[in-house]
């Protein structure tokens, strides 16, 4: 989240991600999908997380991120590797820009 709101540079994932998941980083990153808009936007804030474990070695997880007044759904994909760290394998953004409503 720190990299795709524009707070850490994408090289801090580097070990951390698989390379077609860092190729996605780095698409994203410069246009920073999480930045909240605004001079008084408050840092992103993770409302909502969720993980489905299709089997052993696999998380498929989902998080709702509200970015000053919008809501957006990021998935990614963790993956055990043989060295026993988990590594992220692949990134979603789902439709950036969605208004936030108060019963959420």
């Amino acid at each position: 989240m720190l990299t795709l709101s524009g707070q850490r540079p994408v090289h801090t994932l580097l070990g951390h991600a698989l390379p077609a998941a860092y190729d996605q980083l780095i698409e994203l990153a410069p246009r920073a999908p999480l930045r909240p808009a605004g001079e008084r936007a408050t840092a992103p804030l993770v409302r909502r997380c969720g993980e489905y474990q299709p089997r052993h070695g696999v998380i498929e997880a989902f998080a709702r991120i509200t970015s000053g007044d919008r809501l957006t759904a990021l998935a990614f994909r963790l993956e055990l590797g043989a060295d026993a760290r988990w590594r992220c394998a692949a990134i979603d953004l789902g439709p950036l820009g969605q208004a936030v409503s108060d019963g959420s």
